[in-house]
């Protein structure tokens, strides 16, 4: 269920998932990323909590801020978690690096 009351801990979330993004991609560079299959599926799997995140907010509050492009980090979520197979890992590394800081970002100016 979508509770208002809820999205505040769906927000930590994301900002957790992101810290660990951060904490999983220090230091490396995007082949070594690959390479390592530990730190990798690491970076998947946080990456598809900061989308099912996204996705149990209420719709209020997607709404109210809608300059977030939430429909598309839930839809990032969709591939990684659906279509495991056809993740590419430039848009993962790019997302890892440039969209989940922003993100990120954004969410600690709402809490």
């Amino acid at each position: 269920m979508r509770e208002p009351e809820r999205d505040p801990g769906r927000l930590n979330d994301i900002i957790t998932a992101s810290n660990h993004i951060a904490d999983f991609t220090r230091g490396l560079s995007e082949e070594e990323l690959y390479s390592d299959k530990l730190r990798y599926f690491a970076v998947v799997k946080n990456v598809e909590i900061i989308g099912e995140a996204a996705y149990m907010l209420s719709l209020e509050f997607k709404e109210k801020h809608n300059t977030i492009p939430w429909d598309d980090i839930i839809k990032m979520r969709h591939v990684l978690v659906h279509g495991y197979a056809t993740i590419l890992p430039e848009l993962l590394w790019h997302s890892a690096l440039i969209d989940v800081p922003i993100l990120k970002k954004q969410i600690e100016e709402l809490l």
